[in-house]
């Protein structure tokens, strides 16, 4: 049975674990595998190179190209073009590891083992991490048991809130985080086996990015859109998108924190324990993501307090006790700081309650 691991273990392993030792990760495609690696190790100084070995036809395409040494008359091989020749470390990324062609899986082995390629070393401090995609979707080659023993081994499970978090800071529009919020299995593709029949496209984190990116700044989406985004995660995702944004718009983080609470409060009260709960989520993503100035932050503690005011005059337990979760747990320290600092008498209910609720 595979360790799973999330976004914030992943980082903790990846600061931990000695550059002496590899790892491999499992998961599907599009969930963020290769940017969370580029960006942990780019910020750290380090150069990252990501080889595609499903795309290389042959190990000459890993090794280098033979030629013969004049002077000593042996083959040699000249490095490939991403080989480092200044003694200075590099992160070897390994993607689509079990795409590779068995040939050139064999010349992983001694790579991954004594760092060295076609007897050529790689920098002292090197790393070598993998990434292998698992699913029966996938045309995969069976790996060698010697060569996985040669990695640790997670499987990547990136949860919805790791990827709302992202998404808010990275300017993602605010339809996609909304409705992703509302209905996560959206975000990959954990519909239903019946809804998938026939799709040629389906979503994935990458996707949902690339919609942001077309919708972004439109304030009205045409019927054209809706095809350009079925183009990217499939025409079941686009409908339902689509679908919420006609019928099941929620107020936005932003809205509620920032506009006027009395005349968002004739909203709330058409909404149900399901719409508070991603309410929630919303506002706890935006809070912790820091978006804000600090001229704003007098109006959104006064919103704040409000909103969970409005949900104890209401009765709604349920919500409050959702609330009260995300206050409590360690996802969200920025949004805790912010509810301390700038929110002392929501703070002093807000633990009141939890205490209440233990």
């Amino acid at each position: 049975m595979s360790v799973r691991i999330d976004g914030n273990l992943l980082l903790e392993i990846l600061e931990e674990t000695p550059a002496t030792q590899n790892i491999m990760l499992m998961g599907k495609h599009g969930i963020g595998k290769s940017q969370i690696l580029e960006k942990f190790y780019t910020a750290k100084g380090c150069k990252v190179v990501s080889l595609f070995l499903g795309q290389m036809s042959d190990p000459g395409d890993l090794i280098g190209i033979p030629h013969k040494n004049e002077v000593t008359g042996h083959t040699e091989f000249m490095p490939p073009y991403w080989f480092p020749t200044d003694d200075t470390p590099v992160v070897l990324f390994l993607d689509e590891l079990n795409r590779a062609r068995p040939e050139v899986l064999q010349t992983i082995m001694d790579l991954a083992l004594n760092r060295k390629l076609a007897g050529r070393s790689l920098p002292a401090g090197s790393r070598i991490i993998s990434a292998v995609n698992n699913g029966e979707e996938y045309q995969l080659t069976d790996l060698d048991p010697a060569l996985v023993s040669r990695f640790n081994i997670y499987e990547f499970v990136p949860s919805v809130q790791d990827w709302l978090l992202w998404a808010n800071k990275n300017g993602i529009d605010e339809r996609i985080t909304s409705y992703i919020a509302a209905n996560p299995k959206a975000l990959d593709n954990q519909m239903a086996i019946e809804d998938m029949e026939n799709l040629e496209k389906t979503p994935d984190r990458r996707a949902w990015v690339r919609v942001s990116e077309i919708i972004t700044g439109k304030e009205v989406l045409k019927q054209s859109h809706k095809s350009m985004i079925a183009g990217i995660v499939g025409g079941v995702a686009a409908n339902r998108f689509f679908e919420f944004l006609d019928h099941n718009h929620l107020l936005t983080a932003k809205e509620l924190l920032l506009g006027n609470f009395e005349m968002n409060r004739l909203k709330l009260e058409s909404y149900k324990t399901p719409q508070f709960a991603t309410i929630n989520d919303a506002v706890f993503v935006y809070l912790e993501s820091d978006k804000y100035g600090e001229a704003d932050k007098k109006q959104m503690a006064e919103n704040l307090a409000s909103y969970f005011y409005y949900l104890e005059e209401k009765k709604l337990r349920e919500a409050m006790a959702h609330f009260a979760n995300m206050f409590s747990g360690t996802m969200y320290p920025n949004a805790l700081v912010f509810i301390i600092g700038e929110c002392p008498e929501l703070y002093s209910k807000m633990t009141k309650f939890v205490a209440e609720i233990k």
